[in-house]
């Protein structure tokens, strides 16, 4: 069934705090973006106040996939649209796609997961009849940039406890406490902190490989960017709960390298969410993807870990 299409859910720019080293808007803006969008979708959906204190149902994101397509700079001027893809009798897929408004060329996709669960202890229950009704105006197909590319869709089978995680060559490359400004109004971490803690990490585990593709190419100037995440989240962590990142390499070639990251508690081992993440080498002057030396990737496989 496909309705009458996608509905406006955020509106803004990139202030130049939001971009990282690579000069370009950071990974954890975009999920913030995308949770902003969240609450113009529930509005959407007749849940105006699925995000406010007082909500008794509200949307829980258990899945992201997302493209980055185009990269969005300092003063950039974007806007994000919402359609239903599909609906089940207490889920959904939603999707986001969020668009430079000068040039409206799209910036990134979204296929995000969610139920529709009681705001207070996050169980789900059936979708009211006026958020069916709703859906079936805002139903659309998935876009043809939206969806996998290059994941592995199945990552997520096999939970592991930080010993596992260390054995199978994932090495903590981040540590942090969940604050209360990290959480929202229902006291759970937001959903970009994941990707935030994510990001704030994956500096230990890139750095060696960086600094090899590097030397590969001496004469360019180079950085990373991600074209690619899906995150899978099994649990949100509230405050006072400690996050463990644990990141390795589990594939590259020439042109993109893949990375797996488990975020667990380090104190029980239960995982709080898994990410799997395909970035290119960037050239931070043509702002464009490099390809390395044949040889230099003969080297970077022998980091490669089962993940």
């Amino acid at each position: 069934m496909s309705g009458t299409g996608a509905v406006e859910v955020w509106r803004g720019t990139v202030a130049a705090w939001e971009c990282d080293g690579m000069g370009h808007l950071n990974v954890r803006f975009y999920v913030a973006r995308a949770t902003q969008g969240l609450a113009g979708a529930a509005a959407a959906l007749g849940m105006p106040h699925a995000f406010a204190s007082h909500a008794a149902a509200t949307l829980i994101v258990r899945e992201h996939h997302i493209r980055f397509l185009r990269e969005a700079r300092a003063g950039a001027l974007q806007h994000m649209t919402a359609s239903v893809v599909a609906m089940g009798e207490t889920d959904a897929v939603l999707q986001f796609v969020l668009t430079n408004s000068s040039t409206n060329e799209t910036s990134a996709t979204f296929l995000t997961k969610v139920v529709h669960a009681s705001a207070r202890d996050g169980r789900p229950f059936p979708w009211p009849g006026r958020a069916r009704a709703a859906a079936a105006a805002l139903t659309t197909s998935a876009a043809t940039n939206a969806g996998p590319r290059s994941i592995d869709a199945g990552f997520e089978a096999a939970p592991p406890t930080p010993a596992a995680a260390a054995a199978r060559g994932l090495a903590q490359a981040g540590l942090s406490v969940v604050t209360a400004e990290d959480c929202d109004v229902f006291g759970r971490l937001r959903t970009e902190m994941f990707m935030g803690r994510m990001s704030a990490s994956i500096g230990h585990t890139v750095e060696p490989f960086r600094k090899a593709a590097q030397a590969a190419v001496p004469e360019v100037r180079l950085g990373g960017a991600a074209m690619e995440y899906r995150l899978v989240y099994f649990e949100h962590p509230r405050a006072g709960d400690r996050i463990a990142v644990h990141s390795g390499l589990v594939g590259v070639d020439r042109k993109m390298a893949r990375m797996r990251h488990w975020l667990l508690d380090p104190h029980t081992g239960a995982p709080w969410a898994v990410a799997e993440n395909v970035s290119v080498n960037f050239d931070l002057d043509t702002r464009k993807a490099v390809l390395i030396p044949a040889g230099a990737v003969e080297a970077l496989q022998a980091s490669v870990v089962k993940g």
